[in-house]
């Protein structure tokens, strides 16, 4: 048996009627660029996070960098963050001029651990930006709390958790800012790359309309901006996804649930933390080898049997090749847990059109492994 590890071509062959219809309304209606169509979706998407106004952008990594920018951050500043998630969490911060601080994360969320923040906070810092990593929500209430009491602005890098939320907060809710990314292996994914901002703040939607669109806010009329726009084409792949987010996450948690459910008593490897109370909506299903040095074994012996398994993130920011970007980074205290997921993550297949079939044979091989490694 064969299991891949993204299903988007299944997902669009289960939309296509909707997807398509959108793209032929964006095509004759010849706006295709700023049009009617990302307003649409725009204002659904607001709906949908329940705050005031979302705003979208080129990408994932430019809705970081705007949303910072919007909020004055910029040379001489520090903003902090962890370092075992992807690459653009950093390069964001680094495109405004800022430095990037990291701390370590939490042992069994992988989020970014809030005992560890406020260590880190210098007269320089102006932001802290937490990952909802894998799709479990960071802890935004202590993250807020540390916030107010060092007047930082909070950034939250939610490219793989639309749709999660916390045991008694939304995303959004706690932040002045909420990014995400809508690359095709997201849970809401486009046929390319886009990227969003939302927020309750009229004066950052303000910032990021302008500064995505050449820095105008009337025709002809420009000042400091660039060119980082959602084209309305992807609104209208977006538009018809957003429709069917939910119920896709609900059954991600059902897989979840499954492979949980199987995996009891495995020795081998450890499962993924559901904060109780919590939505984790499983953007990625995430195991880790008790020992590292049998990880890419595990990788190996997946792949070979037909489980297309893959790690996220094996090289943790700070280990990277572009580490540190024009020597603005510093690493606050030990680090040990991000480097241990960075060297023991291994991700199973997880996405709303798997098979019954496909999870099972996916926990089959898995439970082999473990017997033989335990």
């Amino acid at each position: 048996m064969k299991v891949p590890f993204y299903g988007h071509v299944r997902q669009y062959t289960n939309l296509k009627s909707e997807i398509d219809a959108n793209i032929k309304t964006v095509i004759e209606s010849g706006e295709y660029v700023m049009g009617p169509m990302l307003k649409k979706f725009e204002a659904e998407f607001a709906q949908f996070s329940q705050t005031k106004f979302a705003i979208g952008v080129a990408n994932g990594t430019d809705a970081i960098w705007l949303a910072l920018l919007a909020l004055g951050v910029g040379p001489g500043d520090e903003c902090i963050t962890h370092t075992n998630t992807f690459f653009a969490t950093a390069e964001a911060i680094w495109f405004t001029g800022a430095t990037a601080v990291f701390v370590d994360c939490d042992p069994k969320t992988r989020c970014i651990d809030p005992s560890k923040i406020e260590a880190a906070i210098t007269p320089k810092t102006k932001a802290i930006i937490p990952v909802h990593l894998y799709g479990q929500c960071a802890d935004m209430r202590a993250i807020r709390k540390i916030a107010d009491k060092h007047k930082l602005f909070v950034i939250e890098d939610n490219a793989q958790a639309i749709d999660a939320a916390g045991p008694d907060f939304r995303i959004g809710e706690l932040s002045d800012a909420a990014t995400t990314s809508f690359i095709i292996q997201k849970n809401l994914g486009t046929f390319g790359d886009g990227g969003i901002v939302i927020t309750n703040n009229p004066e950052i939607d303000r910032l990021v309309r302008k500064m995505r669109n050449h820095g105008s806010e009337k025709r002809s009329q420009h000042s400091f901006g660039f060119n980082s726009r959602l084209d309305d084409i992807h609104a209208g792949i977006l538009s018809a996804k957003l429709k069917h987010i939910h119920v896709g996450n609900d059954q991600r948690r059902k897989w979840a649930a499954r492979y949980t459910a199987a995996f009891k008593g495995v020795k081998s490897f450890t499962l993924p933390y559901e904060v109780p109370g919590g939505r984790h909506i499983f953007h990625l299903y995430v195991v880790e080898t008790v020992n590292p040095a049998k990880r890419d074994a595990l990788m190996k012996f997946l792949i070979d049997n037909g489980i297309d398994a893959k790690s996220h993130y094996p090289i943790a920011i700070h280990q990277q090749e572009g580490y540190p970007w024009g020597k603005q980074a510093r690493i606050v205290g030990p680090i040990p847990n991000s480097e241990r997921n960075a060297v023991s993550c291994v991700s199973l297949p997880m996405f709303p059109e798997l098979t019954e079939a496909e999870v099972d044979y996916t926990i089959q091989k898995c439970l082999e492994w473990d017997k033989a490694n335990a």
